[in-house]
């Protein structure tokens, strides 16, 4: 149900829209559909149901245009190398390039999309077939956004890519299944990751409603508004990511603890979130009770604790009644976090050049602050 939107007028559809009898192509009412269909759509109704229908068409061109600017991106990356899976240089099936959106460097990490979904496909397949439950599931399931060689998250236009290949794997099960559901899931964060956020938006309310219609988890569905609201914060829907980020920390912590991981994120976006809106001494105080617990439970390279630190210093400095002390607390902590970021994720990963970017703007207004000024002299 990722076309969330009437292919006639463009409106909003529910989940239960009327759809095209051969394509499945869905209409917000007959109307819309006899209108498409004399603009055009009789010319196209076959080939999209020879591609397997609407959602399956338009998943695979989706997912084709993705890898082509996934391969693009990553071009000055992977020139004159070989994917770690296949060794070939092309697809031997494809013709498609290759790409490298993790923590590796040098010569690891290179791959084919194609290759990386395949492989991801039979991990999870030897769950399915072998019963091992959704932990299992999980934790294979993971291969679809997590590279195997570094252990760390595929980022950018090659997470977006694995998000449609995903998607395109296991749109065609029942709502119902697992697999559909984390599919999902990943596709709305990799169209976030890669910066597509209004396609995110429209997936990540899709998925949040299609939980709360078959009655999933509060766990589950806490996931799932915590990805909504990073969304809402990007596309300046301040507020309304407030009250969620606040009330996804709040019932995590009552869930499952204040040091569980997925309340330490929570806390996280919370603040940062604060920050944004100008409430530094609320931010700054959440963070306080964070940090040392980020630090014990998942350690300092962390890619948890290493945001957590960096939304701490740029409280710190973003604040109009910064302190000398407070800027160069804020200083040290983002060279801190700079250099264990480049150590661990690299220097391309979005988290070290936030950090490092952060860090440039902080020293400026230090170097500003401690330089007095020629009337001052």
């Amino acid at each position: 149900m990722i076309l969330t939107n009437c292919a006639a007028c463009a409106a909003p559809l529910a989940h239960d829209a009327p759809r095209c009898v051969r394509c499945k192509t869905r209409y917000c009412n007959a109307t819309c559909q006899h209108d498409h269909w004399r603009r055009g759509h009789k010319q196209i109704c076959k080939r999209i149901h020879r591609g397997g229908n609407a959602e399956h068409y338009h998943a695979d061109k989706k997912y084709k245009e993705a890898v082509a600017v996934a391969v693009e991106a990553c071009a000055d990356d992977t020139k004159g190398q070989t994917c770690f899976i296949c060794t070939q240089a092309l697809h031997w099936k494809t013709k498609e390039g290759l790409v490298r959106g993790c923590a590796c460097r040098g010569t690891a990490g290179v791959a084919h999309v194609s290759c990386l979904a395949e492989q991801a496909k039979i991990l999870v397949a030897e769950v399915e077939e072998n019963n091992l439950g959704f932990d299992a599931l999980n934790g294979r399931f993971e291969r679809w956004h997590t590279c195997s060689l570094c252990e760390q998250y595929y980022h950018g236009v090659v997470r977006c890519a694995l998000g449609w290949a995903c998607w395109k794997t296991y749109l065609s099960r029942p709502e119902t299944d697992s697999s559909r559901h984390l599919a999902m899931q990943q596709l709305g964060n990799g169209l976030h990751n890669a910066k597509r956020h209004e396609e995110a938006l429209s997936v990540q309310e899709a998925e949040l409603a299609m939980m709360r219609r078959l009655g999933d988890s509060e766990f589950n569905i806490l996931i799932a508004q915590n990805n909504l609201a990073g969304t809402y914060q990007v596309v300046g829907r301040a507020e309304e990511a407030s009250n969620m980020f606040r009330d996804i920390y709040s019932g995590r912590s009552k869930l499952v603890g204040e040091d569980h991981p997925k309340t330490l994120l929570a806390a996280c976006n919370y603040a940062d979130n604060l920050r944004g809106l100008g409430r530094f001494e609320e931010a700054k105080s959440l963070l306080r009770k964070t940090i040392p617990v980020a630090r014990r439970v998942l350690g300092e390279n962390n890619d948890i604790t290493l945001s957590i630190r960096s939304v701490y210093a740029q409280a710190l400095c973003t604040d109009d009644s910064a302190t000398l002390d407070d800027l160069r607390e804020a200083v040290t902590t983002l060279e801190e976090t700079a250099r264990t970021a480049r150590r661990v994720l690299g220097g391309a990963h979005p988290l070290t050049l936030n950090i490092e970017g952060c860090l440039r703007y902080t020293r400026a207004a230090l170097r500003a602050r401690e330089t007095p000024s020629p009337g001052n002299a």
